[in-house]
């Protein structure tokens, strides 16, 4: 996080970046500047950089990384076992003009999937830094350009730089190494530029690296923005909207890493890779990816729910929490954290949005043993038990909680969808009645006055506010969102841009904060929701700890875990334009457009085996909802009250 301030959770008067012109974001570094300094994380498929960078007191260039190989497993192989090696000032060359230091003054960071920085010397010498991760092979990247500003020849020295290092794995011995191709001495003419390269690589002491031509390779990391950012594209009349969602998609995506049991999407931050978890890739992230349409996210989020079939026996032991070391051991030091209810709720909706009887057909069984998990964990007031929620016993859940109670609801509406399309249609009104039964269960069982409010306690017993509450919401129990609004929105939860776990705590998760937005767009609320929205997104994309969302703070230092930013992609789709599933080529939408708005539009949606825009209009006669295919374009006026169901087919 930045340096300048105590309280990370920075407040919408601590905007330190501004929109870029084209794309992503950029911070202008003034005289008279403040030293702080940041992180973010960029991946590709074989490495994960993670980057410190930012301005010190004399005005100089911070720029250090943690680099991740996710494929090269330490021992022991645990959830943490990829190897990693922090670099830090020392991977800066030092620089010389006629013998004198070159002393860089930082004046301009831009991000916007990959980091550049601009600074300049006293001695007239500009020097552009490029830093990015390969596309598909085990590098870090950066490409330095050296421009003489002056109107004089100079002669510019450049000290060596060759690290290699030598550690032990389960694959053998892996030898990481950093270095540079530039010349020792060269002169430049006035105006002219050095373009040289600095890397990280790795591999095994068997393999081989291999020289790498760094335009290429920034090439193709640019092509994979461009792809990314053509699908799913928001436009709204608010561009830092706009921007974060285009941010989002990038993180959300770029986190896949090719393992030996496939693509796996991965939460990353420097701790948490070739593994998945029911919460980050099942829950989170595998309901958006076929929205994006991009492939290798759609065969990492299957390979996720695959990888937890075997798991489903006979005696319903509960599945394990995560599955790590690239598929070959697990963890479940949490218990049973109502990572059934997580499978089948993310399982049910990323089948339908596929738009693929195959999937769907495959998936089934797996849903169908997650719902009957959870039956045999109702207890006698109705509702799911579990040992644990998502939080894993950072904050008390008690037996059952709230959080897998309401997941376990959402899965059985969205299963009953589904068992229409994968030839069960006569299971469909008992999964309907039973979602019914646990929807009164609990507001029987949660449903209660905490601190003045007449929303939901967590847990029996609770009686301090809890950020969970949202959660109803998303699922579409309305019973109590007036109250449960007004508490998400209070002092007590609501601090510093974000919710708060638990009243009266200062730990934020941004999890909760992207469920709360959700579900007070999906109730309805739509002026407090954008207003709220808003708020969070300029934070988050142009303040102290830019430009994603974050896991948590203190914990983790607000890493940049990867399904977070699906989590934000999914306030849009889900919140903002009401998208639900509800067939393999049809969905439910409720837009939420805010009173000032005229227009706003989702354009290249990829779901439910389809291409098509959907456009939300205020007319004289009300809120117009327009869904463009290439076969057709259809028009609905939509009452703001019952959702509009749409065929694509």
């Amino acid at each position: 996080m930045g340096t300048t301030d105590s309280n990370e959770s920075s407040s919408a008067a601590n905007i330190r970046w501004h929109l870029g012109e084209g794309a992503g974001i950029v911070w202008d570094i003034h005289l008279g500047h403040l030293a702080h300094q940041d992180h973010v994380e960029m991946s590709g498929k074989e490495v994960s950089l993670i980057v410190m960078y930012g301005v010190d007191s004399e005005g100089g260039v911070i720029l250090k990384r943690k680099v991740v190989w996710p494929g090269l497993r330490t021992i022991p192989n645990d959830t943490h076992a990829s190897l990693m090696e922090a670099f830090g000032q020392e991977l800066l060359p030092c620089m010389r003009v006629g013998g004198r230091l070159v002393q860089e003054k930082l004046f301009r960071i831009t991000f916007d999937g990959i980091l550049q920085l601009a600074s300049v010397s006293d001695q007239g010498v500009l020097v552009r830094r490029t830093v990015f991760p390969a596309i598909d092979k085990p590098y870090a990247l950066e490409r330095v350009e050296v421009q003489n500003m002056t109107e004089d020849n100079v002669q510019l020295e450049i000290g060596r730089i060759a690290c290699v290092y030598y550690r032990r794995g389960t694959k053998g011995v892996y030898m990481v190494e950093a270095g540079h191709d530039a010349p020792s001495t060269v002169e430049l003419r006035a105006g002219e530029t050095l373009e040289f390269k600095s890397w990280i690589c790795a591999s095994t002491l068997q393999g081989s690296t291999e020289s790498l031509d760094v335009l290429y390779e920034e090439r193709k990391r640019r092509e994979f923005l461009k792809e990314i950012g053509s699908s799913l594209q928001l436009e709204t009349q608010e561009p830092h909207l706009n921007r974060m969602f285009d941010l989002a998609k990038i993180r959300a995506t770029e986190s896949i890493f090719r393992t030996k049991n496939g693509f796996m999407h991965c939460p990353g931050g420097g701790s948490y890779y070739a593994a998945v978890w029911t919460n980050d890739q099942a829950e989170y992230a595998g309901p958006f990816f076929p929205f994006l349409g991009e492939q290798d996210a759609i065969e990492a989020s299957l390979n996720a729910y695959r990888l937890y079939m075997p798991f489903m026996g006979p005696d319903f032991h509960p599945i394990p929490s995560s599955i790590i070391a690239e598929g070959v051991d697990i963890w479940e030091g949490a218990g049973d954290r109502g990572d059934a209810a997580m499978y089948a709720y993310g399982a049910a909706r990323f089948a339908l949005a596929s738009g693929s009887r195959r999937i769907a057909e495959e998936l089934w069984p797996a849903i169908e043993w997650c719902l009957a998990y959870c039956r045999r964990k109702r207890t006698q007031a109705g509702v799911v038990a579990s040992d644990s929620d998502e939080l894993e016993n950072r904050f008390p859940s008690g037996d059952a909680n709230l959080f897998t109670s309401s997941l376990a609801y959402g899965a059985l509406l969205s299963s009953a969808h589904l068992a229409r399309e994968v030839g069960k249609a006569e299971q469909a009104p008992r999964l309907e009645e039973e979602a019914a039964e646990l929807r009164q269960a609990i507001e029987s069982h949660f449903g209660a006055n905490i601190e003045g409010y007449e929303t939901y306690r967590y847990y029996e017993g609770n009686d301090i506010l809890r950020s969970w509450i949202c959660v109803p919401l998303t699922m579409n129990i309305l019973d109590r969102k007036e109250q449960t609004i007004a508490a998400l929105l209070s002092s007590r939860l609501w601090v510093n841009g974000g919710v708060v776990t638990q009243a009266g705590e200062t730990t934020y998760w941004d999890r909760s904060t992207l469920y709360a937005l959700r579900g007070i767009l999906n109730a309805g609320e739509t002026e407090l929701g954008i207003t709220h929205l808003l708020e969070y997104s300029r934070n988050r994309l142009l303040g102290e700890h830019v430009p994603y969302a974050v896991e948590a703070f203190p914990e983790g230092n607000g890493r940049h875990l990867s399904a977070e930013s699906a989590l934000y992609a999914r306030v849009i789709v889900e919140g903002l334009f009401g998208i639900v599933p509800t067939g393999l080529h049809t969905f439910s939408c409720s837009p939420r457009m805010p009173e000032h708005w005229g227009t706003m539009a989702l354009r290249s949606i990829r779901a439910f085996d389809s291409c098509f825009d959907l456009v939300v209009t205020r007319g004289e006669e009300g809120v117009l909802l327009t869904c463009v295919t290439l076969e057709k374009q259809e028009t609905y006026l939509w009452d703001q009250g019952s959702p509009i169901t749409i065929h694509l087919r």
